[in-house]
């Protein structure tokens, strides 16, 4: 094999208590974007999901920083990703002793970084 090592960083976060097709939105808008690009644009969205995405591409840049010794400028996201987590499954009570099922559905964020120094080829935000 002829390859290029190159430098890839991740973070995850498990067991967020929201639901992956609300998060998935948010850092479907993240992908291929720059370490900073990528901080501002989750600090003007409105949406309830960018915060724990924010806490999970800041600790991403910080294992860049503390293991590998990167700056965090050359930084750019590789792979945003949002998988299901388990259900947590309640029961509200109702009328006449019956019991209605809530569903508390969770999330795994995970998010890959990259080094813009090492990468030969940028993916490029369509």
């Amino acid at each position: 094999m002829n390859r290029t090592s190159t430098r890839k960083i991740r973070a995850v976060a498990k067991h967020v208590r929201m639901s992956s097709n609300k998060a998935r939105r948010v850092a479907h808008q993240l992908r291929g974007c720059t370490y900073m690009e990528a901080l501002s644009i989750l600090n003007w969205m409105p949406h309830r999901a960018c915060y724990p995405i924010l806490k999970v591409l800041r600790s991403a840049a910080a294992n860049a920083y503390h293991n590998m010794n990167i700056d965090k400028g050359s930084l750019f996201v590789l792979m945003a990703e949002v998988n299901e987590g388990p259900i947590f499954k309640r029961f509200r009570p109702r009328a006449r002793g019956r019991g209605y099922p809530i569903q508390k559905p969770t999330c795994h964020i995970s998010i890959t970084l990259e080094d813009l120094d090492d990468s030969n080829s940028i993916m490029v935000k369509k």
